[in-house]
């Protein structure tokens, strides 16, 4: 039996990358899953899914904007009955260090922070009707460390970290489990786009700051993601899981030419 039959997921950003990944990865272990996008491009997964013939639904909006982070709930528990799971995944990527406009602040702290407690808040009521759920907020190795001009995003990735563990804390007694992931860097359009198309020539050269000398796939977040909305996490709550290929674990040396020497000599 699939793990989440029977279940209901809502995946926000759910459109591309890894929100995309996310959905899939439900979708092919039973849920039914309602996901977000702030654009028509969730029409493109959400033909491909229905054609399928999996249980699914898109909602477009912004989630800087409270009343669809609550439409979007009520429209999930209204299609399929019932709310499980929360992936607080979309996200702005604003990345402004002192150069930064008020309204820059403004926007990203709408979707990254209040877009997130809005939707946590949302799901609380519907999550106890159901005997309880798991929630998992997409945080950044960008919330642990310093980066050039990046005040903005850095900040409501470090607060995403409190603000799960206040979550944690407070949904414990109704069986509500709150975690959060922390993504090294990982290849999604934003990260393609970065690279300019050419993935070849910039994955060794990103590769170098995660041990695992490469950016990671989306898939390879969404299955961690899954664990932790999964029953073989049933002790988990209030933590962070590093999705990073290592990128947290390297000290300021790096991997250094020596190790590149044996990872070639033991291919």
């Amino acid at each position: 039996m699939r793990r989440f039959e029977g279940k209901v997921a809502i995946v926000t950003g759910g459109s591309t990358g890894i929100g995309e990944a996310t959905v899939e990865e439900f979708l092919k272990e039973g849920a039914s899953v309602l996901f977000t996008g702030i654009s028509e491009r969730g029409l493109g997964p959400l033909k491909r899914w229905t054609e399928a013939g999996y249980s699914v639904k898109f909602a477009r909006g912004d989630h800087g904007e409270t009343e669809f982070c609550r439409r979007a709930v009520a429209e999930a528990e209204e299609a399929f009955g019932r709310v499980d799971f929360l992936v607080n995944n979309a996200a702005d990527f604003t990345a402004k260090g002192i150069e930064f406009e008020r309204e820059d602040w403004e926007r990203i702290l709408a979707v990254n922070i209040i877009g997130y407690v809005t939707m946590v808040q949302a799901v609380a009521e519907p999550m106890k009707r159901a005997g309880g759920g798991a929630i998992v907020n997409l945080s950044s190795i960008s919330g642990y460390i310093a980066q050039p001009r990046r005040w903005t995003y850095n900040t409501t990735k470090a607060g995403i970290l409190e603000m799960t563990r206040c979550q944690a804390m407070d949904l414990a007694p109704h069986n509500i489990r709150v975690n959060s992931v922390s993504p090294g860097w990982i290849w999604t359009a934003v990260s393609l786009e970065e690279a300019g198309g050419d993935r070849d020539k910039w994955d060794p050269i990103w590769g170098r700051f995660h041990l695992l000398r490469r950016c990671g796939e989306a898939v390879e977040v969404a299955r961690p993601i899954l664990f932790l909305c999964s029953d073989d996490a049933s002790f988990i709550t209030g933590t962070d899981l590093a999705i990073d290929g290592g990128y947290l674990a390297m000290g300021s040396e790096g991997l250094g030419e020596d190790s590149y020497q044996v990872v070639e000599t033991n291919r």
